[in-house]
């Protein structure tokens, strides 16, 4: 029986969809990434097998032998398959790049450790220089000197990142990350098109002061930067320092981000706008503007090379409590999602209780909701009393009418103001109704506050009591 033919100029998708038992092999060969129906609709539909050769690192040799075994005939290659040549090992490669760091730190001059730098890498992967950072730090270089020098780094490898060369990115962790960029919705491409919107300010912002120019309005509407600066450090930097051991981004980034957001709030505070304030104010947009660079190269190739399919879609998910950057907002994302919503970062013990929001035992759960200075009550969609909170409280809730009926609690003449208030939760006519009050000569507010499911579904009435007196107290003292 004659092979199949297989054009390796096609999609994985559109070649997983004519050869289904395409997905099977690559699984075999160590694309794991194929099983996931969400990245092979994504992903799978911009990467070809050679592309994906070059990103795992799976020699093309390997792959045509192994369809070649299952009856394909694979074909479309540029050329055939040669056989590998000799390059430095990682290690030495990691200790070359420390090298020119070193140089940086005692003062050398940029271009000069450049020269050599591009005399012996033609390019260098975003965790190459990682590593080398990371390496510096366990080698005993101070923090504070790595942190210093965040800029001269990137700026060394300024045009020699694996994949930089104006065109699409053909390998290495850059073109996953390129990749992600271009799928709508995902968090790489949030984050690519808030630095499309931070850089032309930047620019404008550095012209106007190069010019003699006003550009205090430029750098008002730059200070969008610091939600894209906390969503990096909420988002990505923990994540890659807990869960990977990736510390160099947490270590230095992080820090070099609060930096230029503390200094830009300072400058847009201060009413002398002078010439002193003009050269700090183009040498942190400078930083802000290499800071765009080492995301875009470092830090979002890094995040590709580490987080699965579940991470990134956590991550989307938070992504949504921020506002939006320069007006960029969070697009939808078309993703088959994971059974559990917090499966990317937590794995919670069988005996606990398991939310979107986490996980608890149920001692923490109990304490927790003992230990909030307010009365607590829910009554469900069968106007049935379910939970009190535990410790005193000046409306007294006596554990015995827990599974009673919410109305058998009330005097007569409060009953229907109760009905009526569940009622226009019920119908959907009323979400909170608040009341305030006197109760033994204090302040109280009593909120009743209709508890509803992700769909809008009514399941009950929660009532909440606060002893107001405080604010009172508060504000009286002013």
């Amino acid at each position: 029986m004659a092979n199949k033919t297989l054009d390796l100029s096609k999609s994985v998708y559109d070649l997983v969809q004519q050869h289904p038992e395409v997905a099977d092999i690559m699984a075999s060969l160590g694309f794991s990434e194929i099983t996931k129906k969400a990245m092979l609709h994504s992903v799978g539909r911009m990467m070809t097998i050679p592309k994906g050769s070059e990103v795992k690192g799976i020699p093309m040799e390997k792959i045509v032998s192994a369809f070649r075994e299952r009856g394909f005939e694979p074909v479309g290659l540029a050329s055939e398959p040669s056989a590998p040549t000799a390059s430095a090992t990682p290690a030495s490669r990691t200790e070359q790049l420390k090298s020119y760091l070193r140089r940086l730190g005692e003062g050398e001059e940029l271009e000069s450790v450049r020269a050599d730098f591009v005399a012996h890498f033609s390019e260098v992967d975003a965790s190459e220089i990682m590593e080398a950072e990371q390496s510096l730090l366990r080698d005993g270089t101070p923090l504070e000197e790595v942190q210093r020098l965040c800029d001269v780094h990137s700026a060394l490898f300024h045009g020699s990142t694996c994949g930089e060369s104006g065109q699409a990115p053909e390998g290495g962790n850059k073109f996953v990350a390129a990749m992600f960029a271009g799928i709508e919705g995902h968090p790489l491409y949030t984050f690519s098109r808030e630095n499309e919107a931070i850089a032309p300010l930047i620019a404008s912002a550095r012209k106007a002061l190069a010019d003699g120019q006003d550009a205090y309005d430029d750098f008002v509407r730059l200070r969008d930067i610091s939600i894209h600066y906390a969503k990096k450090g909420d988002l990505l930097y923990p994540l890659l320092k807990v869960k990977y051991n990736v510390i160099g981004p947490s270590e230095v980034m992080w820090t070099v981000d609060d930096e230029i957001r503390d200094v830009m709030g300072k400058l847009e505070k201060e009413p002398l706008r002078d010439a002193h304030w003009r050269l700090r104010a183009d040498a942190v947009l400078q930083r802000a503007e290499e800071m765009i660079y080492k995301e875009q190269n470092i830090l979002f190739p890094i995040c590709a090379e580490h987080f699965t399919e579940a991470e990134w879609q956590g991550i989307y998910r938070d992504s949504k409590d921020y506002a939006p950057c320069l007006g960029v907002e969070n697009l939808r994302w078309n993703f088959v999602p994971t059974t559990d919503p917090i499966a990317a970062t937590a794995t919670a013990p069988q005996d606990e209780i398991r939310m979107p929001g986490g996980h608890l035992s149920l001692p923490q759960l109990t304490a927790m909701l003992n230990i909030i200075p307010l009365e607590i009550s829910f009554v469900d969609d069968q106007n049935i009393n379910r939970f009190f909170n535990e410790g005193p409280k000046v409306f007294k809730r006596p554990a015995m009418a827990i599974d009673r009926e919410v109305f058998s609690c009330h005097p007569p003449k409060i009953e229907p103001m109760v009905r009526s208030i569940i009622e226009s939760f019920r119908s959907g006519k009323a979400n909170v109704v608040p009341v305030w009050m006197e109760k033994g000569g204090r302040s109280m507010l009593v909120q009743y506050m209709a508890v509803r499911d992700a769909d809008g579904q009514y399941l009950g009435t929660m009532e909440i009591v606060q002893d107001m007196e405080f604010a009172r107290e508060h504000f009286q003292g002013k």
